[in-house]
């Protein structure tokens, strides 16, 4: 009996398993829609980021900088680092997560016992192997909280959750990028 096409199968089956467990973040935003943004024109970031530790500004700050300002432009505000009407504040983190996984997958094919020599005649009984499979991967939360500055209050804010593809982690500066002009597609405006 060829073995060979039922592994090939369920090699498959774990890879389309695992591709479609594997998503973009999960976006969800919240803003104050008694604020009218339209009387604001300028914007800023907070004197202490949330991304900055131990006193001193980090390259991830300089990635969420450069990604929060080029959005903020786009959408039609002036950066200003004296008085701005708005202040952009960011923080993120990257935690390590397991899950586990298992799935069955037929083995063979069996024509056994006393019937054996039926094997021609009818079809035999897959038999299944069950599989267990930990993955380990890393969980990251961004979130951006613009604020009012006038008022110190919190007028809309953009948190991103998902999975951290280890690309991400090795160059982040283009994944940041794409994770804020992701966060600002429902800013109102």
């Amino acid at each position: 009996m060829n073995r060979k096409p039922l592994k090939i199968l369920g090699n498959l089956i774990l890879f389309i398993f695992l591709v479609s467990c594997s998503s973009s973040p999960t976006i969800r935003t919240d803003y104050d829609n008694s604020v009218d943004l339209t009387s604001f024109k300028t914007f800023g970031f907070v004197a202490e980021l949330g991304t900055d530790k131990r006193g001193y500004s980090s390259l991830i700050t300089r990635h969420f900088k450069n990604a929060t300002r080029a959005q903020m432009e786009r959408l039609g505000y002036k950066y200003s680092e004296s008085n701005p009407d708005l202040l952009v504040n960011f923080s993120m983190s990257v935690i390590d997560k397991s899950e586990v996984q298992s799935y069955s997958k037929p083995a063979t094919v069996h024509y056994g016992g006393y019937y054996s020599y039926r094997g021609g005649l009818y079809g035999g009984w897959p038999i299944y192997e069950e599989e267990i499979r930990t993955v380990n991967y890393k969980k990251g939360t961004a979130n951006i909280d613009v604020v009012d500055a006038n008022r110190k209050q919190l007028i809309w804010c953009a948190i991103a959750e998902g999975r951290v593809k280890e690309e991400s982690l090795e160059n982040p500066g283009p994944a940041i990028n794409t994770l804020v002009q992701e966060m600002f597609i429902n800013f109102p405006k």
